[in-house]
């Protein structure tokens, strides 16, 4: 296996890994595989900033209670927004391996970021997460006064599977006219769950963290049907119209197998005429922006996100 495009840091990050043996995500239980996720994260996630003010809450969904967490920055108001949805191939993850990443946008940029902990599979498949992270982005346009943000400054934003999210909320805002959203924020998105056909599929199929077979793994217990991936709800690449979409900021990594679809969705929108920055960053794997503990190019594209909060409205 050839390594040659990798950052020293992150060989050695790999290097690390391999040594502890740990089991493959795809050869766990989801149970397993999400306790196991949490426990990589603590270790190399940044160090948790202050913030002006952490809440937890619950609201209401579309079948049960929808658990956010709240991180308002210091100063006055009203502040722009972040509603982030975390990734994690929306089987992994939730607020906590995400903490670390909210609290750090929150305090660069200014913005107040509302973590959305959506329904995970495989005990709620496709279409549940997509209907809570809308009802959350419905729920924080209807109360803006109470979270103190500028109802002009509201940005949806998440990695991998959070981006995917992301990306189908600008859809659905549109479709179904939903809230206004000044920005969408995709770091490393999932774009199309119909095919896995890219040559950033075949490159880093295995040994760069995220592997073909783990997203195998996810697919499978995300669609209830192999049909399911040609909704674009599922894989926004494949939605025939993407005129009229907000803003895009699209980062991608070097050495990850999502990276074709990822810029081939921020090409997309550029031609139907959004505005967008697409950016890779070179000798980077997935989930490079989550590890900002031992990867300075997670803290790079943590501040960039914050600049484009910062931006909103200027």
């Amino acid at each position: 296996m050839n390594r040659i495009k990798l950052y020293p840091e992150v060989k050695a990050l790999l290097e690390g890994v391999e040594a502890a043996g740990d089991a493959a995500v795809e050869s766990l239980p989801p149970a397993e595989a999400r306790a196991a996720a949490l426990e990589a994260l603590r270790t190399i996630a940044n160090q948790p900033e202050e913030v002006g003010r952490v809440e937890n809450l619950t609201i209401p969904g579309p079948e049960s209670p929808i658990p956010i967490r709240i991180y308002t920055p210091k100063g006055e108001g009203p502040f722009a927004c972040l509603v982030y949805f975390h990734g994690g191939g929306w089987v992994l993850c939730d607020l906590d391996t995400h903490d670390a990443v909210c609290r750090a946008i929150a305090r660069r940029s200014g913005a107040v970021v509302v973590a959305v902990d959506y329904r995970l599979a495989p005990e709620h498949r496709f279409p549940a997460a997509v209907e809570d992270s809308y009802a959350a982005t419905q729920w924080v346009a209807a109360n803006t006064g109470r979270l103190g943000i500028d109802p002009g400054r509201i940005a949806v934003g998440g990695d991998s599977a959070g981006g995917n999210l992301s990306a189908v909320m600008c859809l659905k805002a549109r479709d179904e006219s939903g809230p206004a959203i000044a920005l969408q924020v995709l770091v490393y998105p999932v774009t199309n769950l119909s095919s896995f056909d890219t040559a950033s599929y075949t490159e880093f199929a295995e040994g760069y963290y995220l592997s073909r077979a783990e997203m195998e793994w996810f697919r499978g217990h995300y669609l209830e049907r192999v049909e399911d991936g040609l909704n674009p709800h599922a894989s926004p690449l494949l939605a025939p119209d993407l005129h009229g979409l907000p803003p895009a900021l699209v980062i991608t990594a070097e050495c990850d197998t999502l990276r074709d679809e990822g810029e081939a969705y921020a090409k997309r929108l550029a031609e139907a005429g959004t505005e967008v920055t697409c950016v890779r960053y070179a000798g980077m794997i997935h989930p490079f922006f989550s590890l900002g503990g031992v990867l300075s190019q997670g803290r790079r594209a943590i501040e960039q996100v914050a600049s484009a909060l910062r931006a909103l409205g200027v």
